[in-house]
């Protein structure tokens, strides 16, 4: 249990898989202090014996704030308590660190935005991706293929037993092409900094053990200015079929680099979360062909055998929060590149929901 003087005490709402890597990194980060734990369940306190014991659980978010004199606050539940959570905790004076997306709705987004700004505290969402070297080496090479882009990217999940109850009750708020997709169309955006047009998009509800007006298979296309287009596919349930499961390629008039997970992506582990940023291998083809169209250039493999695992990606991610709370960082950029990777999968989800392209 961290005791530092000087240390950013901070709360950690929900105990799930997200917060529970959260808590471990402030657990053992001099530069934060835990000062309590809240969930509804028994989550709290096998959280708080995976960390030794000791910490203050609590039931209620509000009696929470109200009595851990917490000056930061770790928001891992359900998107659907996502805005009121954040405005809460500003409201209390305290800095946020949120899980994507950060909140169900763009404009619950803007709001929680606008909020952090005027209560001049720092809001961080949790984008795990931009804080992995792989990806910003992926998104480095996407940047030397020229344009436009072709993105294709996917992670399907056979979920089952305790993540299928996970996937479910994600859905009572979100679809999996907004929950997850917000991640990819971030990607998207950083390798073709370019302004998205249009979207379409298509979604299949497979069960009936999801709620009537969701569905848990979707399919976004997305276009953008500079001719570049992506998609994206997710889907969530034991139905799901783990063929093809991991995709993650991009190509350009210069070549092509793709992530080639070949562990990560074998059968049995599409709802690994362990495994759902692994990269392993990145592939590099070079288009330019001789006058015999014959390749010029062999593929490169550059391995990655030691990338770090989901826990260290969280300990970056709060290490990214710290600095910005420590040196005032301005996350401008950030709260607009988060409110715009929503605002583009809500649109894919309008287009699911209306089978026509939204214009954006």
């Amino acid at each position: 249990m961290n005791q530092t003087k000087n240390a950013i005490k901070v709360l950690v709402v929900g105990c799930g898989n997200m917060g529970a890597s959260h808590a471990q990194a402030y657990h053992k980060m001099e530069g934060f202090e835990i000062v309590g734990i809240v969930s509804r369940g028994k989550s709290k306190e096998v959280l708080n014996d995976q960390l030794g014991g000791g910490y203050p659980l609590f039931d209620d978010y509000e009696t929470a704030l109200a009595h851990s004199n917490a000056d930061a606050v770790c928001i891992s539940t359900y998107p659907d308590t996502h805005e009121a959570f954040a405005l809460k905790a500003l409201q209390h004076g305290c800095h946020v660190f949120i899980e994507k997306p950060l909140a169900d709705t763009v404009e619950g987004s803007e709001k929680v935005v606008a909020a952090a700004v005027k209560a001049n505290k720092k809001l961080v969402v949790g984008y795990i991706l931009r804080h992995h070297p792989s990806w910003e080496k992926f998104v480095e090479i996407a940047h030397t293929l020229g344009k436009p882009l072709v993105m294709r990217m996917n992670l399907n999940q056979q979920s089952h037993g305790a993540m299928w109850d996970t996937h479910r009750n994600l859905m009572k708020s979100l679809s999996p092409i907004v929950d997850c997709g917000v991640h990819y169309i971030d990607v998207m955006c950083q390798m073709t900094r370019s302004k998205p047009l249009r979207v379409s998009a298509i979604g299949a509800r497979l069960t009936n053990d999801i709620p009537a007006d969701n569905y848990n298979y979707g399919q976004l296309q997305l276009t953008f200015e500079d001719g570049s287009v992506g998609w994206y596919e997710a889907g969530w349930g034991p139905m799901i079929s783990e063929t093809a499961f991991f995709i993650k390629d991009v190509f350009g008039p210069k070549g092509a680099v793709s992530i080639l997970a070949k562990d990560a992506g074998a059968a049995g582990k599409s709802a690994s979360v362990d495994d759902h940023t692994k990269t392993e291998s990145i592939k590099v083809h070079h288009a330019k062909i001789n006058d015999k169209n014959e390749f010029i250039h062999q593929d490169e493999w550059i391995d990655m055998k030691d990338e770090p695992g989901h826990q260290e990606l969280c300990d970056r991610e709060q290490a990214f929060f710290l600095k910005a709370i420590q040196e005032e960082m301005d996350l401008t950029d950030h709260h607009q590149d988060a409110v715009n990777s929503l605002r583009i999968a809500f649109a894919c989800d309008e287009a699911v929901r209306t089978g026509k392209t939204v214009e954006l």
